[in-house]
């Protein structure tokens, strides 16, 4: 192949027969189908794409410049939360996202603002006609767009000059908590109502949100979480017709919420197709086009509360693919979140992570860089038709809220979810430094701790918002402005999501992060050197030479390690009584021969019998079993261990061997019955 990138046979000059000549040249005989993959959505990735060049740019953020910085603020106490603030802004951020009671993705942690003087103490000396504020309250958020308005009027600020996104999804919160449909109704009607009275002052708040955190960090793929944040937009834009608002503005009161995980391309894709879906929406709908406004957050799903810092890694490729892909904002999770708090320090790299990508790599420099890239088009345009298609199945099961209720986004969900956690536990899915080179001796990252009790609020009761106008026209959301200026509380502070009615009729989708099997194991392994003073171990019954016993040693000792057990060797042993010699001395109950296929031959079975007379609990072999499985059993072999194997199913087995020997009492190995 010309290698050089310049002059008549440049890199470029190749064309696909050649390309194709020389992968079959490098695979010398291997067919060619062993280098086409797929997603998680049954899409095929090729290992070859021609450059596109019937696909211009598209057109991506909907506005100029750098996409908005945005910072997750959910300190409970107003005081400490606006220092976290005005550090943030000082510092690079043009965006908040205020999490308060209620909010769906709180991660048990919430501001604590109730009334105008929580809210005057959380946003003071905060401008926010300069940058972009997001309210994240569930139900709640009326309330508190309430009390941001009311902040407004008392600073004497022009409503129309902030622009406020409510990143409350009624849809996703239906899914979350099984909302009964008459609390769904309600919240509806109050959300309609704010859109109404937003308009009537000027406000361009984005009140209806289609959330797609909610429906991946339950287990959605790619594919589901565009149609169902497609379906949900959707089902806004029925609703504002429902309240009266010309069509031409529909669109303008409607915001989307994107996950940006570590699948770069996907990501990338990802974004790219929810603007040419929502564009067809529109078309079809005879609506003026108007762009998606599309935030993006970094996953929940994908982080670790084990090697934390391997989450900085993760959340950079995730912002990375989101500012490739044209988000008009983003916020990056800190890579501690999974831990705790995240202290000022995680805070910081989370807003430096998108500040060096701004202003260092100027990712915004240009406008959708992916375009006339063939792997990028086709990823683009498969999510696209298949996001199409459930979203149609989705619809002609009545809309979203009736495909909640019948079960059957929950059943598209759950697929998903139960095969990506099948691919982690085989590590076919591998998780850096969780179930692939876990660091058992790893420090304990900084956190805040701060008491649940540390909010600001007013020591009134809460006013009778059940006499306030009917919620539809306007007019409630007014007189709960009013109250809010007045300086009266409009929620409870100590309030926490999940409270509330429940429809029993339908299961509920919960979130969850796919490294939690195997941190619940490690968390068992904790308990259990508590319990019995003595990490958990296995003694690797390493046979033969460095060169015989290394290559499987080292990954038998990695695999355990994902389990939070630790290897005991390997060691060069001089003969059968000395490797039985160090068993006994080493203390453990398990053990795990480890060599090559040729050693096992000859010394595996003698071996095996020796380790099990001389008391191993349960002994592995590292390797497939092959031809000699039934001679291995028979000599004591209990568990092979194999790369494709059920690793978290062996993992939790061992636990369970070493309480029944050890009997440490009650633990979190509970957890793994």
């Amino acid at each position: 192949m010309p290698r050089s990138f310049t002059g008549p046979d440049s890199f470029f000059s190749s064309d696909e027969k050649a390309w194709w000549a020389s992968v079959d040249k490098a695979l010398k005989g291997t067919p060619r189908e062993k280098l086409f993959g797929s997603t998680e959505d049954g899409l095929e990735i090729a290992p070859l794409y021609a450059r596109r060049s019937d696909t211009p740019a598209r057109s991506l953020r909907s506005g100029e410049g750098d996409w908005t910085v945005v910072q997750k603020i959910d300190i409970a106490d107003p005081d400490k939360a606006n220092q976290q603030i005005l550090d943030d802004l000082q510092s690079g951020a043009s965006g908040l996202e205020l999490v308060l009671p209620g909010a769906l993705a709180m991660h048990d942690h919430a501001i604590g603002v109730a009334d105008l003087a929580g809210m005057e103490a959380l946003l003071k000396d905060v401008q926010p006609d300069l940058i972009n504020i997001r309210i994240d309250a569930g139900p709640q958020t009326p309330e508190f767009l309430a009390l941001v308005l009311a902040l407004l009027e008392k600073r004497k600020i022009d409503p129309s000059l902030v622009a406020i996104t409510s990143a409350f999804d009624p849809y996703g919160w239906m899914a979350t908590k099984a909302a009964p449909d008459q609390d769904f109704e309600v919240v509806t009607k109050r959300l309609q109502d704010v859109v109404l009275a937003a308009r009537e002052i000027g406000s361009p708040a984005r009140v209806m949100n289609a959330d797609g955190a909610v429906w991946h960090n339950a287990g959605a793929t790619a594919v589901q979480e565009l149609a169902f944040v497609l379906s949900a937009a959707v089902a806004h834009l029925r609703a504002l017709e429902g309240a009266g608002l010309p069509p031409d503005e529909w669109a303008e009161r409607i915001s989307m919420c994107l996950v940006a995980d570590a699948d770069q391309f996907g990501t990338i894709a990802k974004a790219r197709a929810i603007r040419a879906l929502w564009s067809c929406v529109l078309e079809e709908a005879g609506l003026p086009q108007s762009p998606a406004a599309l935030h993006m957050t970094t996953s929940y799903r994908m982080l670790t509360a084990r090697d934390p810092w391997v989450n900085l890694l993760r959340n950079t490729v995730a912002a990375f693919a989101a500012g490739i892909g044209g988000a008009d904002s983003v916020c990056v999770l800190p890579h501690t979140l999974a831990v705790g708090l995240p202290d000022g320090f995680a805070r910081r790299l989370a807003r430096n992570t998108q500040s060096i990508l701004l202003e260092e790599s100027n990712l915004a420099k240009v406008t959708d860089p992916a375009a006339g890239s063939g792997a990028m088009e086709d990823r683009t345009e498969k999510l696209c038709k298949a996001a199409w298609e459930l979203f149609q199945e989705i619809e002609a099961a009545g809309g979203l809220a009736a495909a909640l209720s019948q079960g059957l986004v929950q059943k598209h969900i759950s697929a998903a979810k139960a095969e990506r956690d099948s691919n982690v536990g085989r590590r076919k899915r591998p998780i850096t430094g969780v179930s692939e080179f876990p660091d058992l001796s790893e420090k304990a990252v900084s956190v805040l701790h701060e008491s649940a009790d540390a909010v600001r609020s007013a020591q009134r009761e809460l006013p009778d918002l059940s006499a306030l106008p009917a919620p539809g026209d306007g007019l409630w959301f007014k007189a709960l402005r009013t109250l809010a200026f007045e300086g009266a509380p409009l929620v409870d502070p100590a309030a926490r999501e999940g409270q509330g009615n429940r429809d029993h009729s339908f299961p509920i989708l919960a979130a969850g992060r796919i490294a939690e099997p195997f941190e619940e194991l490690r968390a068992a392994a904790a308990s259990f050197e508590a319990a019995t003073g003595a990490p958990p171990k296995i003694f690797l019954a390493s046979l033969g030479t460095p060169a015989q016993f290394t290559p499987r040693a080292a990954w038998t000792a990695n695999a355990f390690a994902a389990g939070g057990i630790r290897a005991d060797g390997p060691a060069v042993h001089a003969s059968l009584e000395a490797l039985l010699a160090a068993f006994k001395e080493s203390g453990a109950t398990l053990a795990c021969l480890a060599s090559s296929d040729d050693v096992y031959e000859v010394e595996a079975e003698s071996a095996a019998r020796a380790l099990k007379d001389a008391g191993a609990a349960h002994l592995y072999v590292a390797g497939r079993p092959g031809a000699g499985e039934a001679d291995y059993k028979g000599a004591g072999v209990d568990t092979f261990l194999y790369g494709g194997c059920d690793l978290l199913a062996l993992l939790k087995d061992a636990h369970r061997h070493l309480k029944s020997v050890y009997d440490g009492g009650q633990s979190d190995q509970e957890v793994l019955k």
